[in-house]
């Protein structure tokens, strides 16, 4: 696989996983383990990291992004949201979470400039993604089924046509990062 530039980072959100308060354990070690993958792909020239501002694991890739910039100072990260208007109907909490994000991101936009209207608009988010990016990043196990499965799925068709990689950071591998 050649040099990543961009790499999309996606996976579980928190109520997929049960984690509710940032001090939450599980995602202190989420944090630990793609702060380590991250730091992999900026050894081979990793440049953007995009992610769509979904709760959860996005939004904890995005503080991962921000503290590397101390060490990184060329890391970029890229907040691309599928419609505009995304969050506005979350609670207090939850869009205060986004706007930090906002403030992180060295790029923000939607894909759609129209707010939710359909299905397709998701579709076009993740083809756009797929397309602007090298590789993705999932947190994502196959046996704890969750959103992330659509995406995954789109992800696998797309790279039997284009060189596009996939790397899952399963329940064994956040597991073993504890150990």
């Amino acid at each position: 696989m050649e040099n990543v530039k961009t790499l999309y980072v996606t996976g579980y959100k928190s109520f997929e996983i049960g984690a509710f308060q940032d001090n939450d354990p599980k995602i202190i070690v989420i944090k630990k383990v793609l702060k380590k993958e991250i730091m992999g792909y900026l050894d081979t020239g990793l440049e953007w990291v995009l992610v769509s501002g979904n709760l959860g694991t996005e939004i904890w890739a995005a503080e991962v992004v921000a503290e590397l910039k101390n060490d990184y100072p060329e890391l970029k990260l890229g907040l691309i949201y599928p419609f505009k208007e995304f969050g506005n109907n979350w609670n207090e909490k939850n869009r205060g979470n986004l706007e930090k994000i906002e403030l992180l991101a060295d790029f923000v936009d939607s894909v759609s400039h129209q707010p939710y209207k359909s299905p397709a608009q998701l579709k076009m988010h993740t083809r756009f993604l797929l397309e602007h990016s090298g590789a993705s990043l999932l947190v994502y196990d196959k046996e704890y089924p969750g959103k992330t499965e659509y995406f995954l799925k789109d992800a696998e068709l797309f790279s039997e046509k284009f060189p596009y990689e996939i790397r899952l950071i399963t329940m064994d591998d956040l597991q073993n990062s504890m150990e």
